[in-house]
C-alpha cells in the first residue's frame, strides 16, 4: 500500500503538484477502504466468498458426527450408516461435514446390494480363480495397488486374517486396477514375495466405483451379497470380524 509520507516527500521535492498529491491521497484512501472490506470476507481456495463460520453450528455438528465416528470405530457400520442421512440434512453446510465427507460417502455403501454383474468387472485372476463369490458367504474385499506404501503394509497382514478366520467362513479377495507405475509383473512378484495366500485379481475400476473407493487401501465386507462394513482395512479387529461372521 502506498505510504502518504512518500507522497509528501514527492511534493516537497518538486516531483508532484499539490493537486496531484491530493488526487493520489484520495485514491490511496479509497484503496485502503476496499482492502479493509475484502479482508473481512472469508475467501475459499478458488477465491469465492464463503459464509461466515458459525461456532455453535460447528459444535453441534461435531457432537453429532462423534456419535457416527464412535460407531465406525466400534465396527458397527450399519448403525453408523443409519445416521448419515439425518446428519447430512442437519449439518451439510458445516466445515465438520466437509471434513467428514469421505467417511460419510463410504458409509453410504453400507446396506447396498452388490451388483448382479460384479463378476464381469473382474478382468483376470492372479490366484484363487473360482474361489470368490460376493453373493454367498462373507467376503472381505480389499482394494489396493502395488505402488501404494500403505497397501504394501496392510495387504500382507490380511494373509494372517484369512488363515485365522477362513475356517469360520471368511473369504478374502484383493483387487487391483494395475494403475500408475504398477505392472502385472510387479503384482505377481509382490504376491510371491509377501506369500499372499488369498485370491488376488485385476478389476476394471467399476467395482472400485461401486464401493466408493476414494483412497487406498480400502476394504469392504460383503455378506450374502450385501455390504455390511466399509472402511480402512487397518480398522478391522478380531472382535469386529467375529461379530460380522456370527451376526
Amino acid at each position: 500500500m502506498m505510504n502518504r509520507t512518500i507522497l509528501m516527500l514527492a511534493l516537497l521535492a518538486g516531483c508532484a503538484t499539490t493537486e496531484q498529491v491530493q488526487n493520489l491521497e484520495k485514491k490511496v484512501t479509497d484503496l485502503e477502504a476496499k482492502v479493509t472490506e475484502l479482508e473481512k470476507r472469508p475467501v475459499g481456495p478458488a477465491g469465492a466468498n464463503k459464509e461466515p463460520i458459525d461456532p455453535a453450528k460447528e459444535e453441534a455438528a461435531a457432537a453429532a458426527y462423534k456419535e457416527i465416528d464412535d460407531l465406525i470405530k466400534a465396527g458397527d457400520n450399519v448403525a453408523a450408516a443409519d445416521k448419515v442421512k439425518a446428519f447430512t440434512a442437519a449439518h451439510g453446510t458445516t466445515q465438520v461435514y466437509k471434513r467428514a465427507k469421505k467417511n460419510l460417502d463410504e458409509l453410504a455403501v453400507v446396506g447396498q446390494t452388490v451388483s448382479a454383474d460384479w463378476a464381469t468387472k473382474i478382468e483376470k485372476y492372479y490366484q484363487g480363480e473360482g474361489k470368490v463369490n460376493l453373493t454367498q458367504g462373507t467376503t472381505l474385499v480389499v482394494f489396493w495397488e502395488e505402488w501404494c506404501p500403505h497397501c504394501k503394509r496392510e495387504v500382507p497382514k490380511l494373509t494372517e486374517t484369512f488363515a485365522k478366520y477362513q475356517g469360520q467362513g471368511l473369504n478374502v479377495v484383493g483387487l487391483t486396477r494395475i494403475s500408475k507405475s504398477s505392472t502385472e509383473e510387479k503384482v505377481n512378484a509382490f504376491i510371491a514375495e509377501q506369500k499372499v495366500t488369498y485370491p488376488m485379481a485385476k478389476e476394471n475400476g467399476a467395482l472400485a466405483d461401486e464401493f466408493k473407493v476414494g483412497g487406498i487401501p480400502a476394504a469392504a465386507i460383503v455378506k450374502d451379497g450385501k455390504v455390511i462394513w466399509r472402511g480402512h482395512p487397518g480398522r478391522l479387529d478380531d472382535a469386529q470380524i467375529t461379530k460380522m461372521l456370527g451376526g
